[in-house]
């Protein structure tokens, strides 16, 4: 069969790391979540590690893994989210190119993605080179083999971005058809212009380069990604594999029919997007309709037969080229009527102006030290994929041919660091939505924020009003938010760290029961800090408490370290003050400690007061201060006792007026807010508790099932069906490691039965992988017939298809 179809998937999220911490913060918007990554790779990573395809009675006849089946790519920045926080996610994608190895003739799905999707074509020739060098580096780091394909982000190209691929030996990348410019057949002379429907989509190109190397383009089906992508073709599978296969022409010659999109397209834009895929793949499959492949494996089977020329500066989600990432061009997802993009220019030109200022304060600091500075940046993706102490100074010692002093080694990571933060500001996402104060922007402005900060540290270099003045020329459409450098100020300025910043978190932290190390209580690692506490006394006064010591902070991104001595004042509730300054002087931490010591014993608490403020001065914090997940922790502990009496006196409500809500819902009449919504906390608050507990409890569960069905109220579904999801991952779990327990499985079943009644649907995914686990492992005959039928039940009602 001369027929192949390709799906190819560009999965990728911005970075949304603290550019200080290293780590994602708390999004609310992504609840019940903790974060947008972890949603998304609820509604899409995984799935497509796992996807569903039903039988006639929709239940699941089997479970494929839809990334080995297709061609992918993973942001790397992306993947290093992943590996920390969804292993099993993570698992999935590796496995699926190994095993796409073994389908498709030793060529894997996946592909490289240029480093942090910064546009290729918009960057400097360094920028561009460290990118794909990092790209490729990350790539063999996780995958363990060279890259054959290359995502552009954006699909931006230009022939400089081609021979920065060409050259690290990148042998083909995807384009929109839209990019082509002419062709013509391989030893032909003669160029010819692309018909009115546009390029032929169905074979590779090569595209020879000033540099005497080529790279094979494969142009992508416009017409069908957009229907993918934006017009619901992923509703029906059995739609989606008609559509795929109608692109085949009547030619006997090999056809390749290919598209790209999203690939959050499957799962997260589109609810179960990746089952259409995964049905449409094996539909088109068993038909033998045409023969799945990878772009790697068609280009060695039908090398290109046609040259082509592209049109430089273009891309595949801009009409005006390139524009959308430095222009008003007119590109926009929505906005207010009335809304521009003007600011998109001047915050390109704020950020070129800092990157090229940047420039030689790096060069000349790296050359002191004895490195090559751009080699040296081109290899610093060793430091970010493995941060280990030793290695880390084995690449130092390569890079400057001796061994660094601790001092000159911590300048040497922040050089780095600010170099690595100029890159990431360059993300693409900042200038494609609709407002300069949107999160994907403000994201730009803090990594901009922390090259500045570490200039600062590291060469004395003060950047930040220069950048200012320019950021003011970036208007806001909202008049509230100003400008950008407005945005800047209200946002990042005020969220930035150093060190004495992380001494007072982890003094304040320090006590409200902040999980330690059982082997050393005294340590504390906050993000991509290690803290210890090196002195601490604590005194109580009724209510009140006094904390003092000092501590010890260091960077394990700089290794720059200091330590300092604290002092936290507890009045109760959230009227908390910490103190923190340097504490290498022994005589005047004594004097600091004695000072309010004293004061705090004869409960003199504006004395107390006064003297962090003689002792500190500027150097003081509070609860606001602290950083975003564990002032949360920290102030859901303060509110711990509010809650509750809270929560007791809804009880009280509910207990004294049900009688009255059942008689409200026997006459259907509504039932006014004031007494349904302390009823909705009451409840879900229960069952939630009963949901969390590890073990299950069917009884109670009906009772409460019951009072909501007779109460008719409203529940936190989001919030509850997602715990009902991982309670029944963790019995499923339970059975996996013990699959004679019937009484367990019984226990389940019924568990399911009650949560049925209830108005949430229960997140099955992971129980359902796992009972597929289960059934492919655990021998039938082995098992008792009870057994038998009870797994059966269970399969029934985790959906599965069982027979």
């Amino acid at each position: 069969m001369n027929r192949y179809l390709c799906i190819h998937g560009h999965f990728y999220q911005p970075p949304r790391e603290n550019p200080w911490l290293e780590a994602i913060e708390q999004q609310d918007s992504a609840y019940p979540f903790h974060d947008w990554n972890e949603r998304i790779a609820s509604e899409c990573y995984r799935p497509n590690g796992a996807a569903r395809i039903l039988d006639e009675q929709r239940h699941i006849a089997r479970i494929v893994n839809n990334y080995s089946r297709t061609s992918f790519n993973f942001g790397p920045t992306l993947l290093s989210w992943l590996e920390q926080h969804d292993s099993g996610g993570y698992r999935s994608i590796l496995a699926a190119d190994t095993e796409s190895r073994q389908r498709f003739s030793g060529h894997g799905a996946a592909l490289a993605q240029a480093y942090n999707h910064l546009i290729l074509p918009l960057a400097n020739e360094r920028d561009k080179r460290t990118q794909v060098v990092w790209g490729i580096a990350d790539f063999r780091h996780r995958f363990g083999r060279a890259p054959e394909g290359m995502w552009l982000p954006e699909t931006a190209v230009d022939i400089a971005s081609l021979e920065a691929l060409a050259e690290q030996g990148v042998t083909f990348t995807i384009l929109a058809p839209h990019q082509a410019a002419r062709m013509r057949p391989l030893g032909s002379e003669r160029w010819q212009p692309l018909p009115a429907a546009g390029i032929d989509t169905r074979r590779p190109y090569l595209c020879r380069l000033p540099s005497g190397r080529s790279i094979a383009l494969f142009f992508y089906s416009g017409p069908i990604a957009n229907e993918i992508a934006f017009r619901n073709l992923l509703d029906d599978g059995e739609r989606l594999a008609s559509r795929l296969v109608s692109a085949f022409g009547p030619e006997d010659g090999p056809q390749l029919m290919h598209v790209a999109t999203d690939g959050e397209t499957y799962g997260h834009h589109h609810q179960f997007g990746e089952m259409a895929l995964a049905y449409a793949l094996d539909r088109i499959e068993v038909r033998g309709q045409a023969t799945l492949t990878v772009y790697g494996e068609f280009l060695e089977k039908f090398p290109p037969n046609h040259e082509v020329e592209i049109i430089e500066q273009t891309s595949w989600s801009c009409a005006h080229g390139v524009e959308r990432w430095r222009s008003d061009c007119g590109c926009r997802i929505g906005g207010e009527a009335g809304w521009t993009q003007g600011w998109r220019a001047p915050l390109r030109d704020a950020l070129d102006w800092l990157r090229d200022t940047l420039i030689p304060l790096y060069v000349t600091g790296m050359t002191k030290l004895g490195c090559d500075p751009w080699a040296t940046r081109d290899r610093y993706i060793e430091v970010i994929l493995d941060r280990d102490e030793a290695a880390v100074a084995a690449f130092l010692r390569r890079q400057a041919g001796r061994e660094l002093s601790a001092t000159e080694a911590t300048r040497a990571l922040r050089l780095l660091e600010m170099q690595r933060h100029a890159l990431l500001m360059y993300t693409s996402c900042g200038w494609f939505f609709d407002e300069v104060s949107g999160i994907e922007t403000v994201q730009l402005l803090a990594y901009a924020g922390r090259a500045i900060q570490l200039a600062n540290e590291t060469c004395a270099a003060d950047l930040e009003e220069e950048f200012l003045q320019r950021l003011a020329a970036a208007k806001s459409n909202l008049r509230r938010r100003g400008d950008a450098a407005r945005i800047y100020r209200e946002e990042i300025a005020t969220a930035r760290i150093d060190l004495p910043r992380v001494a007072a978190h982890h003094a304040i932290a320090s006590g409200f029961a902040a999980p330690c190390p059982i082997d050393n209580p005294n340590c504390h690692d906050i993000h991509c800090y290690a803290t210890e506490h090196l002195e601490r006394q604590e005194f109580v006064n009724g209510r009140l408490r006094l904390a003092v010591g000092r501590s010890r902070v260091r960077s394990t991104i700089t290794w720059n370290s200091d330590d300092f001595c604290f002092a936290v004042l507890d009045l109760g509730g959230h009227n908390l003050t910490a103190g923190v300054r340097p504490g290498r002087d022994r005589q005047a931490r004594e004097r600091m400690a004695a000072d309010l010591v004293s004061a705090f014993e004869r409960s003199d608490v504006p004395g107390v007061i006064r003297q962090l403020d003689h002792h500190f001065g500027a150097g003081t914090y509070n609860l606001w201060h602290l950083f975003r997940d564990e002032q949360r922790r920290i102030v859901q502990q303060i509110m711990t006792q509010t809650l509750q009496e809270v929560e007791a006196t809804f009880r009280e409500i509910y207990q004294d007026h049900a009688p009255l809500l059942r008689f409200l819902h026997d006459i259907h009449m509504p039932v006014p807010r004031q007494l349904a919504a302390p009823v909705e906390l009451v409840l879900t608050s229960r069952l939630h508790a009963l949901l969390a507990d590890h073990q299950l409890h069917p009884s109670e569960l009906r009772t409460l099932t019951a009072e909501v069905a007779r109460l008719d109220i409203n529940l936190d579904e989001p919030l509850l069906g997602l715990a009902a999801g991982r309670q029944l991952e963790r019995q499923l779990e339970r059975i996996a490691r013990s699959p004679q327990n019937l009484a367990l499985l019984l226990t389940i079943i019924e568990t399911l039965e009650v949560l049925g009644e209830l108005p949430l649907r229960p997140d099955l995914w992971q129980a359902q992988n796992l009972y597929w686990a289960i059934r492919h492992e655990v021998v039938p005959e082995q098992q008792t017939e009870e057994w038998r039928t009870a797994f059966r039940h269970l399969g029934y009602a985790l959906e599965m298809g069982v027979d």
